[in-house]
């Protein structure tokens, strides 16, 4: 049996629709001329444009111009489009016409359709019941809807990320709490450097993500602004006068978010706010891809490398050598990372091509954005339930490495001096010693002061003022 269709007209024509459909002629076109991804917008995105939807509704019979009637049938389909009920019928690529106006349209049909099946009338009959343009987008256009909408369900994502960056920022304190005893070589330009502990490592690590953090929950209150109200470009052109002020109350109230009315001319040009809170993305980002790549190769090896840190096994690393186990986890955050980065830059491509009163790149920008963040959320929960929790430091080979270095040549420079020392590094790697046992074979220091001199509170934090006066005095003498 074939399926049946029913006819809606716009002033382009005729429109067969599925029979069972809720959508209508305008997302019907759009389906058909936008095959582009096959990516569907996120159901949080469909949660935001339905509280707009519910709120204007509201404003809207608060002021008297809805017929209570068509309200209450719009107020009931907008809770069920919430719920999710209808999920199914938002099946527009997010790659579509400018301004998201398909969007729009295709939850104004939705809630349309819907409300007239509850007022017991059949779908499209927009005559006699409720018009998605008339009725559910009553003083609404798609141009502050859309970055409304985007508003929102960045700020719903951003809730979470918070969430799970203190997660991750929190175990790397409790592994800088568990280690902070254990002394590893530090290293700059790849060669070894000075001595440092692993809290001290890890601490960094946490409080990096600790600004990153702050970073972003700066950014995000520049979302708090929303247009919605100013219609076509702002003016608020065929929208009641007391609209704006209502609606944005009652979409504060529904969302749970201290939303504000802004300057709706300037924010339905302007996409900057998006633009920031990508940038703070992109921060976070660099900064896992910066952890990520440190800790692969802080554990490499385990025979040939560093294999200073020992990371989870949570699978096979190859399919060809026996035994070998990879930085998986790692290795996906970094990747992720790198993604994140792209779609900043295109975020940002996006929102300065707006041309004069429009930016009619909010569907591309609100993809990019939820994506992102869906990604960067998934890899910091990721990297904190499968590598971070379970990372050991190999605390063995931390000090067989020290004991071998030439890292403690820095320690002594305030005693011994710096050409003394740079003669003491040369002999200690010509002759396979330790730094240690070359000075004490010069008749540098005692063992009793290498030992003081060897401490770790005098390795890893500041120590050179009281070695330079021991220095002082022996020349006086």
């Amino acid at each position: 049996m074939g399926k049946s269709f029913r006819s809606e007209h716009d002033f382009l024509g005729q429109v067969k629709v599925p029979s069972d459909a809720y959508y209508g002629a305008f997302t019907a076109r759009a389906n058909a001329n936008f095959q582009i991804s096959g990516e569907k917008a996120k159901p949080v995105f469909i949660c935001a444009l339905a509280k707009i939807k519910i709120s204007a509704c509201e404003a809207n019979r608060q002021i008297g111009i809805l017929d209570a009637r068509k309200a209450k049938a719009i107020e009931k389909a907008c809770r069920e489009v919430i719920g999710g009920k209808f999920s199914s019928q938002f099946i527009l690529d997010v790659f579509q016409a400018g301004a998201g106006t398909p969007f729009n349209m295709n939850m104004n049909e939705v809630i349309a359709n819907r409300a007239n099946e509850i007022l017991h009338l059949p779908k499209g009959d927009y005559a006699r019941g409720v018009n998605p343009n008339n009725d559910v987008n009553m003083c609404q256009s798609s141009n502050d809807v859309i970055p409304t909408a985007t508003r929102i369900a960045v700020l719903w994502e951003l809730e979470d990320l918070h969430e799970s960056v203190g997660k991750l920022e929190k175990a790397f304190r409790m592994k800088a709490k568990r280690y902070s005893h254990v002394i590893k070589p530090g290293r700059t330009h790849l060669q070894d450097a000075v001595p440092i502990t692993y809290g001290q490592v890890f601490t960094a690590y946490a409080d990096a993500l600790h600004r990153d953090r702050m970073e972003i929950n700066f950014a995000e209150h520049g979302l708090l602004e929303i247009p919605l109200g100013g219609t076509a470009i702002g003016t608020g052109i065929a929208s009641h006068p007391q609209f704006k002020k209502k609606v944005v109350a009652e979409l504060a109230k529904s969302t749970g978010l201290p939303l504000k009315q802004g300057n709706s001319i300037e924010l339905t040009q302007n996409f900057n706010p998006f633009v920031q809170v990508s940038g703070s993305l992109r921060s976070l980002a660099l900064s896992l891809i910066r952890i990520s790549r440190n800790l692969q190769m802080l554990s490499s090896g385990p025979r040939t490398g560093l294999g200073e840190i020992l990371l989870p096994e949570v699978e096979p690393g190859s399919s060809i050598m026996p035994g070998k186990v990879n930085p998986s986890i790692l290795e996906c955050v970094e990747m992720v990372g790198y993604d994140v980065m792209g779609a900043e830059a295109t975020i940002a491509m996006a929102s300065q091509a707006g041309y004069l009163e429009l930016n009619s790149n909010g569907p591309l920008i609100a993809h990019k954005l939820l994506v992102a963040l869906q990604l960067i959320y998934n890899a910091l929960n990721m990297l904190e339930e499968k590598c971070i929790s379970g990372l050991r430091v190999d605390e063995k080979r931390c000090k067989q490495l020290v004991d071998e270095s030439a890292i403690f040549a820095t320690a002594l420079n305030p005693k011994l001096g710096y050409h003394t020392m740079s003669k003491v590094v040369r002999k200690a790697l010509r002759e396979n010693k330790t730094i240690a046992r070359v000075v004490e074979e010069e008749g540098l220091l005692s063992k009793a002061e290498l030992k003081q001199s060897f401490k770790p509170e005098n390795l890893t934090r500041p120590s050179g003022q009281g070695l330079a006066k021991a220095r002082l005095k022996k020349r006086k003498s």
